[in-house]
Order: structure tokens, then C-alpha cells, then sequence
């Protein structure tokens, strides 16, 4: 089994992250509040960017964890890349390393700005490129949502155990699917229409639609980038993955393949698919291949 670095006990490290991610929903609920007065919106909002937009929130979040982490474990052998340390210059995040923290202080800025509730803050410990455990926080909700990397589980604030409810079903015609409220497209509207789930939901914040697969709420998540246009991120995917994983559900590319983190600008392109049941997942990817291969949905070399 492996072993944290410098000998870090892992429960210890939860128990650190646990109170390091209330002090983050603090500070999301009280620019979730502030945004939404019309006098204080703009000066929130730290950039134009209509597709990458950056908040006050964002900020404090990101340099309250690292911060802290720099404070609490400051000779640990571990690295970190943010979103927003990235955003700046991706140069500085350094990946040469066994062990990184992979951070997204405000998963679902455009849902946080438009005030729907549907964001997230996403921290999760790689090992050799891959999620060791993670952490999902989803302020609104009161909801902390924790991967050991062996089992999953959330927490209220007053420490109130939420166990994992994965619902199985055996064919996509009774899943429930979710899907992103503000990054879409046709080829990914077409496909969803041609599988004809049983219900299609809409939410925004990776992390949140993970959270939705494991409490039972919906069955699965479908990510489509196409060539040559925006996709998510190592941050977006790094601890949704983790809790999913060890929640009993799988998340991969379409060929069952597991994703690979610390690749060039931390690019997960392509079609990902999240389901809530991992006996099941390899035969779900299938069927959602063959459907866009008959329907020549999507470039043969994705």
C-alpha cells in the first residue's frame, strides 16, 4: 500500500483538509450573497473573460488553501497547480513530482455568477498522476464530500454522515443523465437525444453533477469536447474522480481507458463518461460509442 509522504497520516490530513474546506465554504457563501446585489457584481467579477471568468471568491479561495497547506505541511514532499496559479502561467505549476495537489478553488464560476447555487471547490491528491483522495465541497448544499482512496463519503458541517446511494440500472434507457447548464454543444445535444435516456437533467459544476451520481439523484455524465474548442481540465475531473471511483462508479474516456492527468495545458478532451456502477461501466462506454459511430456523431480519431 502506498504511503503518504514524510510519513503524513492520512486521517490526520482529512481531518486538516475537513476544517481548510469550511473555511472556503465561508467564503463562497459570502460572495454567492454579495454577488447578487447589482452594486457589488462587477467589482466581483475579476476578469471579462465570458468563457473563463475569474471572481473575487475564486481568488481568496485559492490563496487561502495554498496558503494554509504551505503553513500546516511546509517541508512535505508534495507540489500544487491550480486553476487560477495556472491561468497565469501554466510554467509554474510543477508536475515533476510523485505527489501534487490539484486544486480548483470555484468549480462552476458561470453558475456561481449567475447565482443558480451549482459550484463546487475541488481539491485532490495525485500520486504519480492519478487521484489518491480527494475532496468535493459543495457550499450551498452544506454537503463535504471525501475519497480516502479506499471508500467515499460526505459530511454536513456538524459532521453528519451522508453514505453513498449509487441507483443501478441495466440499460441507458432507464438512467437519468446530467448534464452541463452552461458548456454544451449540438453534437453533444444530438447524441443525448438519439440514446434517449429516461431523463436528462441539467446542473452546473462537475463536481456537483458527480455528487448527483452518488447520492442516487442521477446515473451518468457525459463529457464532449470537440477539436479545437475548450475542455475541462485536470482540476475540473481530479477529485470528482477519486469520490466517484471509491463510491463504487467509474470514470473514463469512451474506451473504458482511465484519464490521464499532467498532460500539456492539463487538457481532459475528448468524450469522458462518469456512471454510478464500474461492473457496468465498460459495456455503458460501448453502447455509447456504437451510437456515435452509427450516427457519425463525432470525428473517427477522438
Amino acid at each position: 500500500m502506498v504511503e503518504l509522504p514524510n510519513y503524513v497520516d492520512v486521517n490526520n490530513l482529512i481531518d486538516d483538509l475537513r476544517v481548510l474546506c469550511w473555511e472556503a465554504a465561508d467564503i463562497l457563501l459570502h460572495y454567492s450573497q454579495r454577488i447578487k446585489d447589482v452594486n457589488y457584481k462587477d467589482s466581483l467579477i475579476k476578469n471579462n473573460d465570458h468563457i473563463n471568468p475569474v471572481t473575487l471568491a475564486d481568488l481568496e479561495v485559492n490563496d487561502l488553501i495554498l496558503k494554509k497547506m504551505h503553513i500546516k505541511y511546509p517541508y512535505i514532499a508534495w507540489k500544487y497547480i491550480s486553476e487560477e496559479n495556472a491561468k497565469i502561467d501554466p510554467k509554474i505549476c510543477d508536475i515533476n513530482s510523485d505527489w501534487i495537489w490539484v486544486l480548483d478553488p470555484l468549480d462552476g464560476t458561470k453558475d456561481f455568477i449567475q447565482g443558480t447555487g451549482e459550484y463546487a471547490m475541488h481539491f485532490a491528491l495525485n500520486y504519480k498522476n492519478k487521484p489518491f483522495l480527494g475532496f468535493v465541497l459543495i457550499p450551498e448544499m452544506d454537503e463535504l464530500w471525501i475519497s480516502n482512496g479506499v471508500y467515499a463519503w460526505g459530511e454536513k458541517r456538524d459532521r453528519t454522515i451522508i453514505k453513498p446511494k449509487l441507483d443501478v440500472k441495466e440499460s441507458l434507457s432507464n438512467m437519468t443523465l446530467v448534464k452541463s447548464k452552461n458548456h454544451s454543444n449540438k453534437t453533444l445535444i444530438d447524441l443525448i437525444e438519439k440514446i434517449n435516456f429516461k431523463k436528462v437533467t441539467t446542473m452546473g459544476s462537475i463536481g456537483c453533477k458527480i455528487a448527483s451520481i452518488v447520492r442516487g439523484e442521477s446515473d451518468i455524465y457525459i463529457s464532449l469536447s470537440l477539436p479545437g474548442k475548450t475542455s475541462p481540465k485536470d482540476w475540473d475531473f481530479a477529485a470528482p474522480e477519486i469520490v466517484l471511483k471509491t463510491a463504487g462508479g467509474s470514470i473514463t474516456n469512451l474506451d473504458n481507458e482511465e484519464l490521464i492527468y499532467g498532460q500539456d495545458n492539463f487538457e481532459q478532451g475528448g468524450i469522458i463518461v462518469a456512471s454510478n456502477y464500474k461492473e457496468m461501466h465498460g459495456d455503458i462506454c460501448s453502447k455509447i460509442k456504437e451510437t456515435i459511430l452509427k450516427n457519425n456523431f463525432y470525428p473517427s480519431n477522438y
